[in-house]
């Protein structure tokens, strides 16, 4: 090996280990990207199925009436016997 090529090989082995943590933390930045970009295509995604499915849905409210008379006269039998007593 020529004098210049054991020189590089040096520099590389003396900065091995900062190069390899470099490696790592752009690695996971890429990883973390990822993960971010695929989280909001599956919102968007969502979202827009939620809306397509909502879109031409009317609410319909249904109005019941109860007699409840029978209650009412029940409880106030009920209040009158206690207080009755």
């Amino acid at each position: 090996m020529s004098q210049k090529k054991v020189d590089e090989y040096k520099k590389k082995k003396a900065n091995r280990s900062k190069i390899a943590k470099k490696e790592k933390r752009m690695l996971m930045l890429e990883k973390a990207a990822a993960i971010v970009v695929c989280l909001l295509a599956v919102a968007w995604v969502g979202y827009s199925a939620y809306g397509k499915v909502t879109e031409n849905q009317e609410t319909q409210t249904t109005q019941t009436e109860m007699d409840v008379s029978a209650i009412n006269d029940y409880t106030n039998e009920l209040a009158e016997e206690l207080t009755s007593k």
